[in-house]
C-alpha cells in the first residue's frame, strides 16, 4: 500500500463539496481509525467567489478539522469537467495510488454538470483503476469494493439506501470544516446543489442534517445511495423501529 493508502476516499467537483455532502461521515470513519482521504478534481476557480489559492488554503485548514490523511486536487478545469479517456487515466492513477476499500461520488445527478461529470467520471475511472493492462503497471492496479453516492440537499424523490449517524460531536466538527471556506459560504443561501430556501447556509445545512437524522432516530445524519441491494444478516437487530 501507498504511503498515502486510505481506507475511505471521497471524490468531488470542487473543494468544499465533500465537506457539506459527507464531511461529518469522513469524521466519523477517521475516529473509528479509518485512513480517510479526498481528491478534488478540480480548483474551483471558476467560482464567482474567493480564489483557486483562497480555496485551496480554505481545502488545506478543513483538511485538518476533518481528521483527513491525504487531501489531493485532480487539477482537472472547473466548469469543464468532461469523462474522457485523459481525465479517466488522471483520476485512475489516483485511485491506484491512495488505494480506497470506499469510494464516496456525488449523486449522479445535479443542477451543477460538474457534480454529475464527478460521479460518472470517477465510477468509470475507479472501474477502470482495477484493470491490469490499463495504463501503466505503476501503481499495480485496484479497484475500490464498495461505491456510494452521497445523497445530501436532494430535491429529487430519490430514497437513501441508509443514513449515517452522527453524534453531536461529528456534526459539530462538519459546520467547523464547512465555515473554513468562508469565502464561499459566508452570508450565502446557496451552494452547490442546496437550494436557497431563505435561510441562511449554515442554519440550512444544519436543518438538512437534523432532517436526516430524524429519518433514523438521531439528531443529525448523512444519506447515501447504493446501486446494488445492501446485504442484512441480523434482522432481530436491525436499528430503527417500524412501529
Amino acid at each position: 500500500m501507498s504511503d498515502r493508502g486510505v481506507d475511505v476516499l471521497a471524490i468531488a467537483a470542487h473543494c468544499d463539496d465533500v465537506e457539506l455532502t459527507c464531511g461529518g461521515t469522513l469524521v466519523r470513519c477517521a475516529e473509528q481509525g479509518y485512513r480517510t482521504g479526498v481528491i478534488d478534481l478540480t480548483e474551483g476557480e471558476m467560482g464567482t467567489r474567493g480564489s483557486a489559492t483562497l480555496r485551496a488554503e480554505e481545502a488545506a485548514r478543513a483538511a485538518d478539522v476533518l481528521g483527513l490523511t491525504v487531501r489531493l486536487n485532480a487539477g482537472l478545469p472547473d466548469a469543464g469537467l468532461f469523462n474522457n479517456q485523459e481525465n479517466r487515466e488522471r483520476l485512475a492513477t489516483m485511485i491506484r495510488e491512495l488505494r480506497p476499500r470506499v469510494l464516496i461520488l456525488p449523486y449522479f445527478r445535479g443542477r451543477h454538470p460538474d457534480h454529475r461529470v464527478a460521479a460518472e467520471l470517477g465510477r468509470d475511472a475507479a472501474f477502470l483503476a482495477g484493470l491490469k493492462r490499463f495504463g501503466p503497471p505503476e501503481p499495480p492496479a485496484h479497484k475500490p469494493r464498495k461505491v456510494l453516492y452521497a445523497l445530501s440537499y436532494r430535491e429529487d424523490p430519490v430514497k437513501p439506501t441508509f443514513v449515517v449517524h452522527l453524534e453531536e460531536e461529528h456534526f459539530r466538527r462538519k459546520m467547523e470544516a464547512i465555515r473554513c471556506f468562508a469565502s464561499q459560504f459566508d452570508g450565502s443561501d446557496a451552494a452547490g446543489e442546496i437550494f436557497p430556501t431563505g435561510q441562511p447556509l449554515y442554519e440550512l445545512v444544519e436543518t438538512q442534517g437534523r432532517h436526516y437524522g430524524s429519518l433514523i432516530r438521531s439528531s443529525y445524519g448523512e444519506p447515501f445511495y447504493t446501486e446494488e441491494t445492501v446485504r442484512i444478516d441480523d434482522i432481530v437487530e436491525m436499528p430503527v423501529r417500524s412501529l
